[in-house]
């Protein structure tokens, strides 16, 4: 299938590495014109490299703190200079921190609020012009299963992630008679980082070892297995792709069957 991404200018936030960096590479993959964007650029110019090194293709990369509203401009004109416009974008952000409701102060909530939500606002608010004068575009959100089926100690990210959902249904509506289709991509249980690094403080808070905790998590999993950044990255890339000429306005699991809502 040709997805219509062959010399496409595509800007892939907090790319520097996990989904962002699957979510680049696929992209790199299919000729398109990509720019990662990260807090950290050491993690960007190793990610770089491991994007030539996976498809020859070379990839700009923006030095970007998404809560920094002048960061994301520039980085939206890195992305429009290097590419010669901008017609597709990825918003994602890292998660805000885990915790219950009583867990967090108002700073929490107001960084959670900046981090999670207001990057995407933000990102899409700079992408726009490019999109229009290019007669058209893609948008996609990373997100989580959480604004299907709320996770245990990740109230943040339950609250936030679902305003960006809500954002993207409502934006669908706006920007559809201007050929601009934004959709959400909600992961699972994949294997990256973040992943390991919220097994293991379940494991610590529950006394028990991470083993158990992975051994547990999969056995809600119908497919019984982990997903990859591989699998994660090829859906992403499809959504946000020009073959995709009818879905807007939706959030997509790529979760192996893992919730059970309608």
């Amino acid at each position: 299938m040709d997805l219509g991404l062959e010399g496409k200018s595509v800007l892939v936030a907090a790319a520097s590495k996990g989904l962002g960096l699957a979510t680049a590479l696929e992209y790199a993959r299919e000729g398109a014109r990509v720019t990662i964007a990260s807090r950290s650029l050491p993690q960007l110019e190793t990610a770089r490299q491991a994007i030539r090194e996976a498809t020859g293709q070379e990839v700009a990369v923006a030095e970007l703190d998404v809560t920094r509203p002048e960061e994301i401009a520039r980085a939206v004109r890195m992305a429009a200079g290097f590419g010669g416009g901008l017609e597709v974008l990825v918003t994602n952000a890292g998660g805000p921190p885990g915790g219950s409701f009583g867990d967090m102060a108002d700073a929490d909530w107001s960084g959670g609020f900046e981090l999670t939500l207001m990057s995407a606002v933000r990102l899409i608010r700079e992408a726009l012009p490019h999109m229009r004068s290019a007669g058209g575009g893609r948008i996609v959100s990373i997100s989580s299963v959480s604004i299907k089926q709320p996770i245990a100690g990740l109230i943040l990210s339950n609250v936030f992630r679902a305003g960006v959902s809500a954002l993207n249904k409502s934006l669908a509506t706006e920007l559809a008679p201007e050929g601009i289709l934004i959709n959400s991509l909600a992961p699972g249980r994949i294997g990256t980082d973040r992943i390991l690094q919220l097994d293991g403080k379940r494991a610590d808070a529950q006394g028990i070892t991470l083993a158990q905790i992975q051994e547990e998590a999969l056995k809600a999993i119908p497919l019984g297995r982990t997903g990859t950044p591989e699998e994660f990255g090829k859906a992403a890339v499809f959504l946000g792709s020009f073959a995709n000429t009818y879905i807007t306005g939706q959030s997509l699991l790529i979760d192996g069957g893992m919730v059970k809502s309608l």
